[in-house]
Parts: C-alpha cells; sequence; structure tokens
C-alpha cells in the first residue's frame, strides 16, 4: 500500500505547484482559528522541502510559512482591535478571548508590562502562549504597527524552529513519508509536553 503511494506521487514541479500555497493557506488558517496544528504543517513541509532536488525548497518553504504566520496574526490582531473598539464586541475577540485561560492571561499581562514587545517573540515560541499575549495586548491597547514589530520576528522565529524539527524528524528516515510521520510526532510531542509537564507539578504540589 504504502509502495503504491509513493510511485504515484506527483512530479516535484507539481508538489510545489499545489503543496507553497496549500502551506500559505494553512497557516494563515491557523492562525485565525487556533486549532489547525500548524506547527505540525511547517516541519511537514520542510522534511518535503529536503528531499526535493531544487536548493531553494527549504528556504522558499521557511518563507511562506515565515509570512503566513505573521499576515494571520496580524489579520487576527485588527480584528481583535475592532471587537476591542466597537459596543458589542466582536466574535473574532471572543474567540480569542475563549483560547486564553485566565491564569495564562494574567501572567501575559504581566509579562507584557515588564518586556514589552520582546514577549511576542518568545509567545509564538511557547505552546498556547500566542493567543494570551495577543490578548494582552489588545487589552493594553496596543496599535498594530506596535504589534506588528514583535510579531515579524516571533514568525521567523516560529517558521525556523519548526522547520528544524522538521529536519531533525526527515533526517532520520530515507523516505519522505516516514520522515513526515516523525515531524508530526516530534511536533505533537514538543506541543504537548510544556501541558503535562504543568499538570504533574500542579498533582505534585496538591499531593
Amino acid at each position: 500500500m504504502i509502495g503504491e503511494l509513493i510511485r504515484t506521487v506527483p512530479p516535484e514541479s507539481t508538489q510545489q505547484a499545489v503543496g507553497y500555497p496549500s502551506l500559505f493557506l494553512l497557516v494563515v488558517l491557523g492562525s485565525l482559528v487556533p486549532v489547525v496544528p500548524t506547527g505540525a504543517v511547517v516541519s511537514s513541509a520542510a522534511v518535503v522541502a529536503i528531499h526535493q532536488s531544487s536548493p531553494f525548497s527549504l528556504l522558499f518553504s521557511f518563507c511562506v510559512a515565515a509570512l503566513a504566520a505573521l499576515l494571520g496574526d496580524l489579520a487576527l490582531y485588527w480584528l481583535g482591535r475592532r471587537g476591542v473598539r466597537s459596543k458589542n464586541g466582536s466574535r473574532w475577540l471572543e474567540r480569542i478571548h475563549d483560547h486564553a485561560a485566565p491564569e495564562r492571561l494574567d501572567q501575559a499581562q504581566t509579562k507584557l508590562s515588564e518586556h514589552g514587545v520582546a514577549v511576542l517573540v518568545l509567545s509564538r515560541l511557547v505552546p498556547a502562549g500566542r493567543i494570551p499575549v495577543m490578548l494582552a495586548c489588545l487589552l493594553a491597547r496596543w496599535p498594530l504597527r506596535r504589534f506588528a514589530r514583535g510579531a515579524a520576528p516571533a514568525a521567523l522565529a516560529w517558521a525556523g524552529t519548526y522547520q528544524l524539527i522538521g529536519l531533525l524528524g526527515g533526517s532520520l528516515f530515507r523516505e519522505p513519508w516516514e520522515g513526515v510521520v516523525a515531524a508530526v510526532l516530534l511536533t505533537v510531542a514538543v506541543s504537548v509536553a510544556p501541558g503535562v509537564w504543568r499538570r504533574v507539578v500542579r498533582r505534585h504540589d496538591a499531593g
């Protein structure tokens, strides 16, 4: 079954023509709807890129992922600002708020007041850290330009980090599909590990 799938893989030019727009759309969608596993998408794209003959495939994947993440963050922040300014609120602001636990929001507001734009860069690299910090920026009424100054390097760091995870997973196996599976598993592990660790610490403290 796997052998048949490998033999039916489309040509490299077709993969690129379909892959880059798909990568862009999925990352933008994941930025607007924080349930899409965009990290796994970027890692998988990196695995596919290193198995292509073009020396610029990996660079193109990085640029597409970083640009999509930045545009998605800016769009979500802009929509959130509309909700802050409107009398009746906004469904996008409510959606952002629903994905931010109260204790995480309090921490984000404290760190934002202490460290400013630098917190945005770190929030993109911490699982479930982006939304609380974005909401803290909205509540602090940061203008879009100030938010963009932190969102741009954050998108670059995020894309680079998940590309490295993809490279690590892809380098372990000869076949691209094996590398994709490994990259997805590594991405899931990186995303889940902090939450598991926090629950273990809470249970230990409670006990």
